[in-house]
C-alpha cells in the first residue's frame, strides 16, 4: 500500500480473530513507529507490549474494578468532558457503532457489555502500552511527542495487516496496569492500543468515522497573489 492507501484506509478495530500476532511483527511495526519525530529527538516513549496471561490479568482486574465502583486512575490527565462540537462528533460516532453492532438505546445490558469491551482491551490479543519517562511530565512536547509515535504505530500496523485502536478504558485502572505489565515507576502510563488481526465480520469494524474537510480545519495565509 502506498503512505495515501495506509492513511486512508485505516480504521479503529474493535473485534478481533482468535489468532495471535508473531512477536518479529510486532517489532517491526514498531520499528517503523518510531521513526516518527520528536522535539530535539528526545525520544520519550515506551511501549510495553502484553499478551497472553498477562494480558488477562490486566482485563480481569480492570473489570472487576470498575464493577466494583472502584474509581478510575489513569495517569493522562483527562479535562473535563467534551461539549459543543466535539461532544456531537463523540455522540455520532458512537451512534455509528451502536447501529452497526444493533445495540437499542434501551438496552442496558448490551450498552454496559459494550463499555466493557473497552476495559477489556476489545478482547484483542496484544495490548500495546505507551508510557513516557516521569521527569518529563512538567512540559507538553513529550506528550505531544507520544501521540506522533502513536498515530505511526497503528498506521504502521495496518500497512501490515493488523488493526488497533487506540483508547483509555484499558489503562482507566493504572496500578492493575502497572502491576501486571511490570511497568516501572519513573514512567507516566498515557495510552493504551488494543492490536490483532482484524474480524471481518465484526460489523463495528465497517465504521468509518468521519472527517473535517481540509476548508474547515486549515486557514492558508499569504497564498494570495
Amino acid at each position: 500500500m502506498t503512505f495515501a492507501e495506509v492513511v486512508r484506509g485505516r480504521r479503529s478495530i474493535r473485534g478481533y480473530l482468535d489468532k495471535p500476532v508473531p512477536r518479529e511483527v510486532i517489532e517491526e511495526v514498531l520499528e517503523i513507529a518510531m521513526r516518527a519525530p520528536s522535539s530535539m529527538n528526545t525520544q520519550p516513549w515506551h511501549f510495553h507490549v502484553i499478551t497472553g496471561e498477562p494480558l488477562d490479568k490486566i482485563r480481569k482486574g480492570n473489570t472487576e474494578n470498575i464493577l466494583a465502583g472502584v474509581p478510575d486512575s489513569r495517569e493522562f490527565r483527562r479535562g473535563s468532558a467534551f461539549e459543543g462540537v466535539h461532544r456531537e462528533r463523540q455522540i455520532y460516532v458512537a451512534k455509528q457503532l451502536f447501529g452497526a453492532m444493533g445495540i437499542e438505546r434501551d438496552d442496558k445490558e448490551r450498552r454496559q457489555d459494550w463499555v466493557l469491551r473497552g476495559f477489556r482491551q476489545f478482547d484483542a490479543p496484544v495490548c500495546v502500552i505507551i508510557t513516557y519517562d516521569r521527569v518529563l511530565d512538567d512540559g507538553d512536547d513529550s506528550k505531544f511527542d507520544c501521540g506522533a509515535v502513536t498515530t505511526a504505530l497503528v498506521n504502521a500496523a495496518w500497512s501490515r495487516g493488523l488493526g488497533c485502536v487506540i483508547n483509555s478504558q484499558g489503562i482507566m485502572q493504572s496500578p492493575v496496569v502497572r502491576e501486571y505489565a511490570g511497568i516501572p515507576e519513573d514512567q507516566i502510563i498515557m495510552k493504551a492500543v488494543a492490536m490483532g488481526w482484524p474480524d471481518e465480520t465484526f460489523p463495528a469494524n465497517a465504521v468509518v468515522s468521519t472527517r473535517k474537510s481540509v476548508e474547515e480545519a486549515a486557514r492558508f495565509v499569504g497564498f494570495e497573489g
